[in-house]
């Protein structure tokens, strides 16, 4: 299946066709920029598995190949992270992803920024082409996201009219994900031993979604409550029969109502 994308002033009409990545295709093998990003993609993925979002027909990975075929040279980009909606068929070790032949096309895209410029602004369409193009004219990602960790910059960009158009967020500082049914915002504080800006999930109604770490201490939480109203019970329950018994009236031995 091949598509061709075109722009009046464009100087070389490109040929977007989606074919599986040929067997001796060497598929870049660089490490990540730093240590806290493979912690920042984690962490995005834990608190939605936690929430039971995750689908087994879902494809959402970090620093993954995203594959499609330019003018018969076959191309592959790694966002940082990556959610794709539906795969046709599950598979337990995927070395790329080829979207329209494997399945849907990512609803959204992530990259990390870092101190090492990685592309990700790169409209560059000659071959290799940029990131940027890459996500925005070639597999056409809904939603393109590039996050400054130490500042806390979140940039969210929407496709529009082919192009991808900067989002304000609302009230909240957050960006609806219509198609997840989520917010998207930054969040600060500590996890891993990291502690900075995060990207997190909202719920609808502004919940955040949890991670394990906070899972667990709102069970703990939850589970002092009850034994404190337990515990008010019991002594409540004391304090009465004390009052019958001052009475000369045995608890045990009630009327009936």
């Amino acid at each position: 299946m091949a598509t061709q994308l075109g722009e009046a002033k464009s100087l070389t009409e490109l040929v977007i066709s989606w074919e599986a990545l040929p067997e001796d295709f060497q598929l870049e093998d660089e490490p990540v920029k730093n240590t806290g990003q493979p912690i920042l993609a984690g962490a995005l993925r834990e608190s939605l598995e936690i929430s039971g979002f995750i689908q087994p027909q879902m494809l959402i990975v970090s620093n993954f190949a995203l594959c499609a075929t330019i003018n018969g040279q076959s191309i592959a980009k790694a966002p940082d992270w990556v959610y794709v909606p539906s795969v046709n068929q599950v598979v337990s070790n995927r070395r790329s992803y080829t979207p329209n032949l494997e399945g849907d096309i990512p609803t959204m895209v992530m990259e990390f920024l870092s101190e090492t410029e990685g592309g990700e602004y790169s409209v560059k369409r000659t071959y290799p082409p940029g990131k940027w193009f890459f996500y925005e004219q070639i597999l056409q990602v809904p939603i393109y996201v590039i996050f400054e960790p130490d500042g806390g910059l979140l940039e969210f960009y929407q496709l529009g009219n082919q192009h991808y158009e900067l989002k304000l967020p609302d009230e909240n500082g957050r960006h609806w994900v219509e198609s997840m049914g989520l917010f998207l915002g930054t969040w600060q504080g500590t996890k891993e031993a990291r502690t900075g800006y995060w990207l997190r999930w909202w719920d609808e109604a502004g919940n955040l979604l949890p991670w394990a770490v906070e899972k667990i201490e709102q069970e703990r939480q939850r589970a002092e409550q009850e034994r404190q109203r337990a515990e008010q019970e019991r002594q409540q329950k004391e304090r009465l029969i004390a009052y019958l018994q001052s009475q000369g009236i045995d608890p045990n031995n009630l009327p009936p109502v």
